[in-house]
């Protein structure tokens, strides 16, 4: 009889911490993403941007347990004297309001046209958004990305800025802040079928950005 009893009480005891468990574990609020960037990032190109877009296939791969917000703006620049400053962009504004708690940054193609490269303020630029985006309350754990390859110099674009520039800009900025790089640049090379103008990845190209970030988060 009191061998039963202890017995009834234990899986008693163990059915309500389960049910305890199960509740808290469904109530967990997400784990919540914010990817500034540029173009590529808002899915300029895209048929359907905002399905397709780098960070809504984000999103999707990493599922229930976190929540993807795509704070990109076509033509940004991260230069404050650029010729869209992503400072002086609402999507920036967007990323204060959402709270995230981990930041992915891609930024610099818009920076390597001739009339924006500035190597010095580019670095000392993204040094403050480290600095501006650490402001946020719960210190989100921030990720910095190499750009895409550009398969074309348009619009200024061109691959050689990238290369001598901004990526050894973003690799000392890394360094420095003990941050760690998302190396599109290698990952996407060799990709040229997928970026139909040269500068802005098609779906498939997105996905794979989406499937790389996953993987390095």
């Amino acid at each position: 009889m009191g061998s039963s009893f202890v017995s009834i009480k234990t899986t008693k005891f163990l059915y309500i911490a389960f049910v305890v468990a199960l509740f808290v574990s469904c109530t967990q609020p997400p784990i919540k993403v914010a990817c500034i960037g540029d173009s590529i990032t808002a899915g300029a190109g895209l048929e359907n941007q905002s399905k397709t877009a780098y960070p809504t296939q984000l999103d999707s791969i990493l599922g229930k347990d976190y929540s993807v917000l795509n704070c990109g703006r076509s033509a940004a620049t991260l230069q404050k004297t650029g010729n869209l400053p992503y400072w002086n962009c609402k999507e920036f504004h967007n990323v204060f309001t959402y709270q995230p708690d981990i930041i992915i940054i891609k930024l610099g193609t818009n920076d390597s046209k001739p009339k924006n490269w500035n190597e010095e303020n580019f670095e000392k630029d993204y040094q403050a958004l480290i600095d501006t985006l650490l402001t946020i309350q719960n210190k989100p754990e921030i990720f910095v990305c190499l750009p895409v390859p550009a398969y074309r110099t348009v619009w200024g674009i061109n691959d050689s800025t990238l290369t001598a520039g901004v990526i050894p800009v973003i690799k000392r900025i890394a360094k420095t802040n003990h941050l760690q790089i998302i190396d599109l640049y290698q990952a996407m090379g060799n990709q040229n079928e997928n970026f139909p103008d040269g500068i802005h990845p098609n779906e498939k190209g997105a996905k794979k950005m989406a499937i790389i970030i996953a993987g390095e988060m």
